[in-house]
């Protein structure tokens, strides 16, 4: 074998999965057609939950040393109304504002620091699979040639080769708005009004936000005093590839017809131009073919791709290890699909009832989103919607019907203190290992998790208001089984050992050497 995994695209999911992969001891090979990293951004921001998973690697820091705006306000479009948190504490939904070629320069540090291997200028036009293996056909410079691993993972975009190379259909629909998105410098001729609307001759003052007319919708906001973030959005019968580049031209024509007068426009920054769809696979494993990122899914809304995309690389990655290791329980592999693609739903649904926001230009459309941004006012509301957007809502069910209200969820960044001082969730979460978090001293749990220590890094702490006696966290960050405060030993032992086995396969061989606690228990604090 070449590879553990073959990866197609380098794009922030095929980046991500390759550093997760690389974590878990797996040789990743990626692969990627583009000779150079594309100066043109695609997104501009990453936000929602992936920034809590970034936070628990330990690559925050580096994320805001990267970005533009490290802590923007936090509002949030969300069709044609906000999202705006900026008076509630602790919002759902944050951001970072870099654009993606930066963050793509990032992933790929990280990713080659650990090992993984990349090839840029490296295209694939074919691939075939048998029950042993997967083999990827490729075209580069130097000629055609082979590569040959136990998994492949398309990562390579909408128009995935390899979903169309694995027959797996990617029904949905293309929205017919074409969307231009461009940061430019404001001209000479138009003026930053106090309040930060627009003054443009022939037009007066346009407001911050979003302007709808009878031809389609103007927004704009301001990145800095002097340049623009402006956005036309028109229905149009034409379709545009992917790689064809929008000109400064192309945007004012738009401009011009959106708001019937040309708004006067300096240097270009960045230029984009998109069309909203909105599928997903069927499925997203096929044999040894996996799908991630947009691969497997299109949103018609901005702003959740990025995050719904490295959501799957880390929740694909530490199961394709235990694949690749040998010690993958049964069916597995398959809780990725079931897993990340209810997630996808639930994210196409929100886009969709976005889109529909949007694009109604009647008064009844009118009057939906009067009354849906009122209700975003109240803060119960607000804080789900946000919830929904960010994707920390998500609940992945138990196989073992564990029914406690932690089970399946993103684990919280308790601190916790030990012995040896104060650490947290995240820091433990940091080596992209399975944890079990033991936070009410017991011995009787800890000795069943040191059968599985060879797999799982067992931790001793208290915590202020433990919500559980104590969590087995999976190396995505969702607890896989959670002890109820105070429950006895004859009830949690089985359901231990059970959950253990169906996530992190059989214990270690009798005769290994015991697990001791890397943390020592201080004395702990009263249940919530």
């Amino acid at each position: 074998m070449d590879a553990d995994v073959i990866i197609v695209g380098a794009g922030p999911t095929g980046l991500m999965l390759a550093g997760e992969l690389r974590t878990a001891d797996v040789r990743p090979l990626l692969l990627e057609r583009q000779q150079q990293l594309r100066e043109t951004p695609r997104a501009n921001g990453v936000g929602g939950q992936i920034l809590e998973l970034l936070r628990y690697r330990g690559m925050l820091a580096d994320l805001h040393a990267a970005a533009t705006d490290p802590h923007p306000a936090p509002r949030f479009p969300f069709g044609d109304v906000h999202l705006d948190f900026r008076n509630v504490a602790d919002p759902p939904l944050r951001s970072v504002q870099i654009p993606q070629p930066r963050l793509e320069h990032l992933l790929e540090e990280r990713a080659g620091r650990l090992g993984a291997r990349i090839r840029r200028g490296h295209e694939v036009v074919r691939v075939s699979q048998d029950q042993d293996s997967v083999t990827a056909e490729v075209r580069c410079a130097d000629g055609p040639y082979r590569v040959t691993a136990p998994y492949l993972v398309g990562c390579d975009g909408a128009r995935s080769r390899a979903r169309e190379l694995a027959g797996i259909p990617f029904p949905g629909t293309t929205c017919p708005e074409v969307n231009r998105l461009s940061h430019v410098k404001l001209s000479e001729g138009a003026r930053r009004c106090d309040n930060g609307d627009l003054d443009v001759p022939g037009l007066n003052r346009i407001r911050a936000g979003f302007t709808r007319t009878e031809h389609g919708v103007f927004g704009f906001g301001w990145l800095t005093s002097e340049v623009l973030l402006i956005s036309t959005t028109e229905d149009e019968n034409t379709t545009y590839e992917d790689d064809a580049p929008m000109t400064l031209a192309e945007l004012q024509d738009s401009i011009r017809r959106v708001l019937g007068a040309d708004l006067p426009l300096g240097e270009p920054l960045r230029l984009s131009r998109y069309q909203f769809q909105a599928r997903q696979a069927e499925r997203y494993r096929e044999g040894r073919i996996l799908l991630a990122g947009d691969a497997a899914h299109q949103f018609p809304a901005t702003g959740v791709a990025l995050n719904a995309g490295m959501l799957d690389a880390v929740n694909l990655a530490w199961k394709l290890a235990a694949q690749v290791h040998g010690w993958a329980p049964p069916g597995l592999l398959d809780t990725y699909h079931s897993e990340r693609h209810a997630a996808g739903a639930r994210t196409l649904l929100h886009t969709r009832a976005q889109a529909a926001l949007r694009r109604g230009h009647d008064p009844a459309a009118q009057a939906l989103r009067e009354v849906f941004q009122e209700l975003l006012g109240d803060e119960a509301p607000l804080r789900r919607i946000g919830a929904m957007v960010a994707g920390s809502d998500i609940r992945h069910p138990s196989p073992d019907g564990d029914q406690h209200a932690l089970t399946g969820t993103f684990v919280p960044d308790l601190t916790l203190h030990t012995g040896q001082g104060t650490t947290s969730v995240a820091e433990l979460m940091h080596p992209a290992r399975p944890v079990f978090l033991d936070l009410a001293d017991r011995p009787d749990l800890r000795e069943i998790a040191d059968g599985w220590a060879h797999r799982v890094d067992v931790h001793v702490a208290g915590t202020e208001l433990r919500p559980a006696d104590a969590v087995l966290v999976r190396p995505d960050g969702h607890i896989a089984w959670a002890a109820p405060v105070g429950a006895s030993s004859g009830s949690l032992v089985p359901a231990l050992r059970q959950s253990l086995f169906a996530w992190f396969g059989p214990p270690q061989n009798e005769g290994a050497p015991p697990h001791r606690p890397t943390l020592d228990p201080v004395p702990t604090t009263p249940a919530r």
